[in-house]
């Protein structure tokens, strides 16, 4: 059912349930609420207006965005990623996928992986996934082992761990310990014959961001 509303270029007002809600163009909301009018979206409305609740949805309550700012558990965060997820809730962008990344990424117990794993993954091409894990390359040899110690199988499907202080977090050392992954480019240089393998990584698992 039709609801009553005026739109400009500077706000929105629509009467909903007897109540007058109003928002300015600043609001993350403002795009995806006039795409919701042009395509009849009437039961959408009323709930684009509490910006704060639906970004809480889709992340377990740890996610908050409210006055301009996004909050974990209370706090403010500033970051790259915070950044990215107000300018695209403003373009009407799928932010989802970034509300979900943040929330994993600030269960990173590295302060550097927080501040500097997005910027990261913008420079060097790796997308996102819509549970807010992220998609890197990397190179193996012919029977999918590792190439520095051929003890762990990169096969489709695999999941590897290791303990998180078995592994190098100085940024200024390319290889070390750990697992490596990167961008395709960087995973081209270690295919020498072998596979170019994607894997998927919880951006709460990543130790150290390199410098290169």
């Amino acid at each position: 059912m039709m609801i009553p509303y005026i739109l400009t270029d500077e706000s929105l007002t629509v009467v909903v349930n007897g109540k007058s809600l109003t928002m300015e163009s600043s609001n993350p909301s403002f795009t995806e609420a006039k795409l919701a009018i042009a395509n009849e979206q009437w039961d959408d409305i009323e709930g684009l207006f509490d910006t704060s609740q639906s970004v809480i949805n889709f992340a377990n309550g740890n996610v908050e965005v409210k006055d301009g700012a996004v909050f974990y558990r209370g706090e403010t965060v500033h970051n790259h990623v915070v950044d990215r997820i107000l300018d695209f809730m403003r373009e009407g962008l799928p932010y989802k996928p970034l509300i979900r990344f943040l929330d994993k990424l600030m269960e990173n117990p590295s302060r550097r992986a927080t501040s500097e794993l997005y910027a990261f993954l913008e420079h060097k091409s790796m997308p996102l996934t819509p549970d807010g894990n992220f998609l890197a390359y990397k190179g193996v040899k012919d029977n999918y082992t590792d190439w520095y110690s051929g003890n762990f199988s990169n096969k489709v499907g695999e999941v590897l761990e290791m303990t998180r202080n078995r592994v190098c977090d100085d940024a200024s050392v390319g290889c070390s310990h750990g697992f490596h992954a990167g961008s395709l480019e960087y995973a081209r240089g270690y295919g020498n014959g072998g596979h170019l393998m994607i894997v998927e990584i919880n951006p709460a698992d990543v130790v150290s961001v390199p410098n290169d």
